[in-house]
C-alpha cells in the first residue's frame, strides 16, 4: 500500500517511519519543499543508525525500512491511496491542505488527520474524498496509542479500514466519537495547563512540581516535561481548542502558558520552555 504523510517535523517523520517499518507499506514523506522533506526523511534514519548501534535494529533491517521511506512532495502523492496529515495544528492549515488534495488525489484515497483537537467535521466539509481522524502519539514510533476518530459522515467502512490499518502498524487503536481534545488530550492537556497554575501560583518549582506527579501519581514523566516535550505552542493550541468547542472556562489557558509561546520558550524543539535543554 503506497501512504503519503504530509510534515517532515518530528511527529510527521515518526508517522512515516511507523509505517515504513511496516512491509506492507511504502511510505513517501512530504513537506513543502523536497529540502525540508528529506531532511525529516534524514532525521529518522539517523535514529534507525542508533538502534543499529545499541543492537536493537540489524543494519539489514535498517536498509529495509530505509527501503521504504522516500521524501516527496506534496503533489507526489496523488497515486497514495492513504495520505496522512502532520502539519501545522490549524484549522485553515489543515483545511487548505485537505482541500489542495481533494483536488488531485484518486476517487478512493483516504485523507486522515492527525490533529490531536479539532473538528473531523468542518475538516472533512465539502470535500469528496473520505476523511477521519489518526492520531499518533509523540514519539509515534514508541507510543502504541491511536484515535480513530469519526467525522459526522465518516463511513464505518472507513473508520474499520484506518482501525485495521492501525493495527498492521503493530499499534493499539481506540474509536472515538467526535469532542474537543478527543480523549487523550480532553483529560492531559488541562492537566499540563493546572500544572503552569502551580508553577504561577509559587506553590512549588517546576522540577518539585513533576517530581510530585512522578513520585505520588506513579506518571513516567512529569506534566510540565511532558508539556515541553508535545510542544507549548500545541499545549496552547489545544487548550484554545477545548475552551472555544466547549465554551467553558475551566479550559481557559493559563496566562504563563501564552506568556511562554510568546517568548518562543516551546520546550525541547526551541531549547527552552520550563526547562532548559541542550
Amino acid at each position: 500500500m503506497l501512504v503519503g504523510v504530509i510534515g517532515a517535523g518530528t511527529m510527521g517523520a515518526g508517522i512515516a517511519e511507523v509505517f515504513a517499518r511496516c512491509p506492507d507499506f511504502e511510505v513517501k514523506l512530504a513537506d513543502v519543499n523536497f529540502e525540508l522533506a528529506t531532511k525529516g526523511r534524514d532525521r529518522q534514519l539517523a535514529g534507525l543508525d542508533r538502534q543499529v548501534a545499541k543492537g536493537r535494529l540489524t543494519a539489514e533491517e535498517r536498509d529495509a525500512i530505509a527501503g521504504r521511506l522516500s521524501p516527496a512532495l506534496v503533489d507526489d502523492l496523488t497515486e497514495c491511496q492513504l495520505i496522512v496529515e502532520a502539519v501545522k495544528e490549524d484549522l485553515d492549515v489543515k483545511r487548505a491542505l485537505f482541500l489542495h488534495l481533494d483536488r488531485r488525489c484518486q476517487p478512493d484515497t483516504i485523507l486522515a488527520s492527525n490533529t490531536s483537537s479539532l473538528s473531523i467535521t468542518e475538516l472533512a466539509h465539502g470535500l469528496t474524498h473520505p476523511v477521519a481522524g489518526m492520531h499518533f502519539f509523540n514519539p509515534a514510533p514508541v507510543m502504541a496509542l491511536v484515535e480513530v476518530t469519526a467525522g459526522a459522515d465518516t463511513s464505518p467502512a472507513v473508520l474499520d479500514r484506518i482501525t485495521a490499518i492501525a493495527q498492521q502498524l503493530g499499534k493499539t487503536p481506540v474509536r472515538v466519537e467526535e469532542a474537543a481534545g478527543f480523549v487523550v488530550n480532553r483529560i492531559l492537556i488541562p492537566m499540563i495547563n493546572e500544572a503552569v497554575e502551580v508553577l504561577a501560583a509559587g506553590t512549588a518549582s517546576a522540577e518539585d512540581i513533576d517530581a510530585a506527579m512522578k513520585l505520588g501519581a506513579n506518571h513516567p514523566i512529569g506534566p510540565l516535561a511532558l508539556g515541553d516535550l508535545i510542544g507549548l505552542d500545541v499545549v496552547l493550541a489545544i487548550m484554545e481548542v477545548l475552551q472555544s468547542e466547549t465554551g467553558d472556562p475551566k479550559y481557559r489557558p493559563h496566562p504563563l502558558l501564552r506568556k511562554q509561546v510568546r517568548a518562543g520558550h516551546l520546550g525541547r524543539k526551541s531549547g527552552r520552555g520550563f526547562f532548559t535543554y541542550a
